[in-house]
């Protein structure tokens, strides 16, 4: 069998309705690539990533058999085609390529952006009601997270958590005394990059100290030695190779380590990344793919949770089927892009802050830190508003006074 086409479709993304105000700002409109790999057989494989390849890397499987690409080190979307269809052709489902199956339903996580405490509540609550028992965003210090984690707690059945990302600090809290602040609250969960990656002393000096797991994510020594150190309770790999998450699932496995993959992409990252997790002995904490985020897909199967799980499909390959006509459709689909805005803080003291966000740097909101403008708090007595362009002088000027000052406080 060898590769003999690689087709390559960029389609447009189309938030769910209850998070689309706040990713727009966010984020604007979102593309991913879908890759459908043809081969001599007849056989066809399914593959995506978060952009295109380049044309140098997709080359290099045609003319190949799938099965050079075992353990694929090159591209996360087209080695997951590879994977499809090497089960596609032997009659098995992915998860037996890499090994024995250590579980038929895997952990999954939902996924939103900060923002006001309503909006996160409506979030946890739609979240709750599809399925889901876990919700992670990245902490943002335009926004008070006692006041979103007391919001959410009001509306969040019993066992649902938050899964806290910190994003390696950024700001002026003492991270062990926040840590326990939240940790009161039933709701809290877990907590992601609370210091920076390479403080390691820190991370096991956190991890004694803290009530709920530490979640591990940005590695320094590329998750190899500092896991021996025992640094967190849990660990996350983000987009690694297949080659590279199974070196890694061996060392957490030997080292009977808790770990997760998080692959962003739609129902066909979803299902390879479930795959994965059914086979490494020791990826038993909640994955993320983000999938739970956009309306509708370019395949005709879903993977949806049933109490915070995903079954592991036992038809061969992933056992996803195209849907040729969604795929049209979302190519041709076009959606307006979102414009710079100012975000409108406002603390309780009576101090207003006008900053500018852009969809196209959208680190901004949660490490404002490194315009190095003002120092920022997670739990600073502060609200937010999302003010767009209304056509008025009075925004006019105040975005043009950001652009000259930075960071206008009042």
């Amino acid at each position: 069998m060898k590769i003999t086409e690689i087709e390559v479709h960029e389609v447009m993304l189309e938030y769910q309705d209850f998070l689309a105000y706040q990713f727009n700002h966010y984020y604007g409109p979102t593309k991913r690539t879908v890759y459908i790999v043809h081969t001599d057989t007849g056989l066809e494989g399914l593959g995506e990533s978060g952009g295109a390849e380049p044309l140098e890397v997709i080359e290099q499987y045609i003319g190949t058999n799938p099965f050079d690409w075992i353990g694929d080190e090159t591209s996360l979307g087209l080695g997951t085609a590879m994977y499809d269809l090497m089960g596609k052709v032997v009659d098995v489902p992915v998860y037996k390529l890499f090994g024995q199956r250590y579980r038929a339903w895997v952990p999954v996580g939902s996924w939103t952006v900060s923002t006001d405490p309503a909006r996160m509540a409506e979030t946890v609550a739609e979240y709750a009601s599809q399925g889901y028992t876990w919700m992670k965003y990245h902490l943002s210090p335009f926004e008070n997270v006692i006041d979103q984690t007391e919001m959410m707690e009001t509306v969040a059945p019993e066992g649902f958590k938050i899964h806290y990302d910190l994003t390696m600090g950024g700001t002026d809290d003492h991270i062990p005394e926040l840590l326990e602040k939240l940790s009161q609250y039933r709701i809290a969960g877990c907590f992601e990059d609370p210091l920076p990656g390479e403080d390691i002393e820190g991370y096991i000096e956190l991890r004694q100290r803290s009530k709920l797991p530490i979640v591990l994510h940005h590695f320094p020594m590329g998750a190899t030695y500092e896991v021996l150190l025992r640094p967190a309770d849990a660990y996350m790999l983000g987009h690694a190779k297949i080659g590279d998450a199974i070196r890694r699932a061996g060392l957490f496995a030997a080292n009977s380590s808790p770990f997760m993959l998080q692959n962003v992409g739609g129902t066909i990252t979803r299902t390879m990344t479930t795959h994965m997790m059914s086979a490494f002995p020791s990826a038993n904490f909640h994955f993320f793919g983000d999938t739970e985020t956009w309306k509708s897909d370019v395949v005709n199967e879903r993977l949806e949770p049933i109490n915070g799980f995903v079954r592991v499909s036992e038809s061969p390959g992933l056992g996803l089927t195209l849907d040729r006509e969604e795929l049209e459709r979302l190519k041709k689909l076009k959606l307006p892009d979102q414009e710079k805005w100012i975000i409108k803080s406002q603390f309780k003291n009576g101090t207003r802050m006008n900053n500018i966000a852009d969809p196209n740097n959208s680190i901004f909101m949660v490490r404002p830190d490194r315009k190095r403008l003002i120092p920022m708090s997670y739990d600073a007595p502060i609200s937010t508003e999302y003010w767009d362009d209304d056509g008025t002088s009075v925004y006019k000027k105040m975005f043009q006074r950001i652009e000259q000052e930075g960071v206008v406080l009042e």
